[in-house]
Protein backbone atom coordinates (compact mmCIF):
# COMPACT_ATOMS: atom_id res chain seq x y z
CA UNK A 1 0.00 0.00 0.00
CA UNK A 2 0.72 3.33 -0.70
CA UNK A 3 0.25 5.44 2.48
CA UNK A 4 0.23 8.74 3.50
CA UNK A 5 1.19 9.75 7.07
CA UNK A 6 0.67 13.24 8.08
CA UNK A 7 1.80 15.74 10.06
CA UNK A 8 4.23 12.67 11.56
CA UNK A 9 8.18 13.81 12.49
CA UNK A 10 8.64 11.17 14.91
CA UNK A 11 8.05 8.64 11.84
CA UNK A 12 7.05 6.01 14.28
CA UNK A 13 3.98 5.12 12.49
CA UNK A 14 5.93 5.31 9.07
CA UNK A 15 8.33 3.07 10.43
CA UNK A 16 6.12 0.80 11.55
CA UNK A 17 4.22 0.59 8.24
CA UNK A 18 7.57 0.32 6.02
CA UNK A 19 8.53 -3.15 8.43
CA UNK A 20 5.20 -4.39 6.88
CA UNK A 21 6.50 -3.57 3.56
CA UNK A 22 4.43 -0.77 2.70
CA UNK A 23 5.06 2.62 0.66
CA UNK A 24 4.94 4.81 3.55
CA UNK A 25 5.76 8.49 3.56
CA UNK A 26 6.09 10.86 6.60
CA UNK A 27 5.25 14.64 6.08
CA UNK A 28 5.91 17.54 8.11
CA UNK A 29 6.96 20.94 7.86
CA UNK A 30 9.53 20.13 10.38
CA UNK A 31 12.78 17.56 9.94
CA UNK A 32 11.86 14.43 10.82
CA UNK A 33 13.53 12.38 14.10
CA UNK A 34 12.66 9.23 13.12
CA UNK A 35 15.72 8.71 11.41
CA UNK A 36 14.73 8.25 7.86
CA UNK A 37 14.93 11.45 6.11
CA UNK A 38 14.72 8.82 2.73
CA UNK A 39 11.27 8.51 3.89
CA UNK A 40 10.35 11.86 4.81
CA UNK A 41 8.36 14.27 2.68
CA UNK A 42 9.26 18.22 4.31
CA UNK A 43 6.56 20.31 2.57
CA UNK A 44 2.94 21.26 3.09
CA UNK A 45 0.98 18.41 2.97
CA UNK A 46 -2.10 20.27 1.45
CA UNK A 47 -0.91 19.81 -1.89
CA UNK A 48 -0.01 15.72 -1.64
CA UNK A 49 -4.07 14.94 -0.61
CA UNK A 50 -4.62 15.47 -4.29
CA UNK A 51 -2.04 12.52 -4.96
CA UNK A 52 -3.44 9.24 -5.10
CA UNK A 53 -3.34 7.16 -2.03
CA UNK A 54 -4.11 3.87 -0.47
CA UNK A 55 -4.39 5.11 2.71
CA UNK A 56 -3.87 8.69 4.75
CA UNK A 57 -3.40 8.07 8.41
CA UNK A 58 -3.13 11.93 9.87
CA UNK A 59 -2.10 14.11 12.97
CA UNK A 60 -2.76 17.29 12.42
CA UNK A 61 -1.50 19.86 15.10
CA UNK A 62 -4.22 20.33 17.91
CA UNK A 63 -3.02 23.70 19.72
CA UNK A 64 -5.77 25.92 18.93
CA UNK A 65 -9.03 22.95 18.55
CA UNK A 66 -8.05 21.01 21.61
CA UNK A 67 -10.03 21.53 24.93
CA UNK A 68 -7.57 21.58 26.63
CA UNK A 69 -7.00 25.05 25.26
CA UNK A 70 -10.61 26.26 25.58
CA UNK A 71 -9.61 28.28 28.58
CA UNK A 72 -7.94 30.36 26.69
CA UNK A 73 -10.59 31.29 24.24
CA UNK A 74 -12.26 33.02 27.22
CA UNK A 75 -9.72 34.58 29.26
CA UNK A 76 -11.53 36.76 31.58
CA UNK A 77 -14.97 35.68 30.21
CA UNK A 78 -14.21 37.59 27.19
CA UNK A 79 -13.83 36.00 23.86
CA UNK A 80 -10.33 36.10 22.51
CA UNK A 81 -11.08 36.87 18.76
CA UNK A 82 -7.58 35.95 17.60
CA UNK A 83 -7.69 32.50 19.61
CA UNK A 84 -10.80 31.64 17.92
CA UNK A 85 -9.57 32.63 13.95
CA UNK A 86 -6.53 30.67 14.91
CA UNK A 87 -9.29 27.31 15.96
CA UNK A 88 -10.87 27.99 12.91
CA UNK A 89 -8.16 27.52 11.29
CA UNK A 90 -7.02 24.60 13.29
CA UNK A 91 -10.87 23.03 12.06
CA UNK A 92 -10.22 23.85 8.29
CA UNK A 93 -7.17 22.20 8.15
CA UNK A 94 -7.97 18.78 10.30
CA UNK A 95 -11.50 18.88 7.70
CA UNK A 96 -8.87 18.83 4.70
CA UNK A 97 -7.88 15.37 5.92
CA UNK A 98 -11.34 14.13 6.51
CA UNK A 99 -12.77 15.05 3.35
CA UNK A 100 -9.83 13.98 1.54
CA UNK A 101 -10.23 11.58 -1.74
CA UNK A 102 -9.29 8.45 -0.61
CA UNK A 103 -11.03 5.33 0.83
CA UNK A 104 -9.30 4.59 3.84
CA UNK A 105 -8.58 7.67 6.01
CA UNK A 106 -7.51 8.08 9.76
CA UNK A 107 -7.20 11.03 11.66
CA UNK A 108 -5.75 11.49 15.17
CA UNK A 109 -6.20 14.20 18.04
CA UNK A 110 -7.26 14.99 21.27
CA UNK A 111 -10.57 15.95 22.77
CA UNK A 112 -11.99 19.32 20.64
CA UNK A 113 -13.89 22.04 21.84
CA UNK A 114 -17.07 21.86 21.19
CA UNK A 115 -17.17 26.07 19.97
CA UNK A 116 -15.29 24.03 16.63
CA UNK A 117 -18.27 21.60 15.06
CA UNK A 118 -15.96 18.89 14.27
CA UNK A 119 -17.31 15.36 13.29
CA UNK A 120 -18.23 13.02 15.77
CA UNK A 121 -15.27 10.95 16.49
CA UNK A 122 -15.05 7.10 15.55
CA UNK A 123 -13.31 5.74 18.59
CA UNK A 124 -11.65 6.67 21.93
CA UNK A 125 -8.11 4.81 22.60
CA UNK A 126 -5.46 5.11 25.28
CA UNK A 127 -1.92 4.52 25.79
CA UNK A 128 -2.16 1.91 28.83
CA UNK A 129 -4.34 -0.46 25.62
CA UNK A 130 -1.31 -0.58 23.81
CA UNK A 131 1.51 -1.60 26.42
CA UNK A 132 1.90 1.78 28.00
CA UNK A 133 1.10 2.69 31.66
CA UNK A 134 -0.17 6.08 30.37
CA UNK A 135 -3.65 8.28 30.09
CA UNK A 136 -3.81 10.23 27.26
CA UNK A 137 -7.19 10.39 26.00
CA UNK A 138 -6.79 10.34 22.15
CA UNK A 139 -9.90 10.92 19.28
CA UNK A 140 -9.48 8.88 15.80
CA UNK A 141 -11.61 9.49 13.20
CA UNK A 142 -12.25 6.37 10.84
CA UNK A 143 -13.39 6.06 7.35
CA UNK A 144 -12.81 3.06 5.60
CA UNK A 145 -11.19 0.55 8.32
CA UNK A 146 -12.15 -0.89 11.73
CA UNK A 147 -11.89 0.60 15.11
CA UNK A 148 -8.19 -0.43 16.67
CA UNK A 149 -8.61 -3.12 18.98
CA UNK A 150 -6.34 -3.38 22.10
CA UNK A 151 -3.14 -5.17 22.31
CA UNK A 152 -1.74 -5.25 25.53
CA UNK A 153 -3.85 -3.58 28.28
CA UNK A 154 -1.76 -2.18 31.20
CA UNK A 155 -2.03 -0.74 34.41
CA UNK A 156 -1.53 2.90 34.99
CA UNK A 157 1.20 4.11 36.66
CA UNK A 158 1.07 7.51 39.02
CA UNK A 159 4.82 7.15 39.00
CA UNK A 160 6.04 9.99 36.40
CA UNK A 161 9.57 8.87 36.69
CA UNK A 162 9.74 5.44 34.27
CA UNK A 163 12.70 4.94 32.32
CA UNK A 164 12.94 6.41 29.18
CA UNK A 165 9.65 8.38 29.62
CA UNK A 166 9.47 10.96 27.37
CA UNK A 167 5.71 11.48 27.46
CA UNK A 168 6.08 13.20 30.78
CA UNK A 169 8.92 15.26 29.90
CA UNK A 170 8.97 19.11 30.75
CA UNK A 171 10.89 21.91 29.09
CA UNK A 172 10.79 23.20 25.75
CA UNK A 173 9.94 19.94 23.95
CA UNK A 174 6.89 19.38 26.06
CA UNK A 175 4.68 19.82 23.37
CA UNK A 176 6.23 17.93 20.42
CA UNK A 177 7.31 15.08 22.93
CA UNK A 178 3.70 14.95 23.86
CA UNK A 179 2.28 15.00 20.58
CA UNK A 180 4.39 11.80 19.63
CA UNK A 181 2.60 8.40 18.64
CA UNK A 182 3.37 5.58 21.78
CA UNK A 183 5.43 2.53 19.81
CA UNK A 184 2.66 0.32 21.05
CA UNK A 185 -0.01 2.93 18.93
CA UNK A 186 2.20 2.91 16.02
CA UNK A 187 2.62 -0.62 15.91
CA UNK A 188 -1.41 -1.38 16.33
CA UNK A 189 -1.71 1.13 13.43
CA UNK A 190 0.29 -0.35 11.31
CA UNK A 191 -1.00 -4.13 11.56
CA UNK A 192 -4.17 -3.23 12.01
CA UNK A 193 -4.99 -1.06 9.71
CA UNK A 194 -2.67 -2.54 6.75
CA UNK A 195 -0.75 -5.83 7.73
CA UNK A 196 2.23 -7.53 6.10
CA UNK A 197 3.13 -7.41 2.44
CA UNK A 198 2.63 -10.72 1.40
Amino acid sequence: MKVLVACEESQAVTIELRKLGHEAYSCDIEECSGGHPEWHLREDVVPLLDKEWDMIIAFPPCTYISNAGARHLYPKGVLNEDRLKLGMEGKEFFMKFYNAKCDKIVIENPLPSKIYGLPQHSQVIQPWQFGHPFKKRTQLWIKGMKQLEPTEIVEISENTKIPGNWFNKGGKERQKNRSKTFPGIAKAMAMQWAGEVE
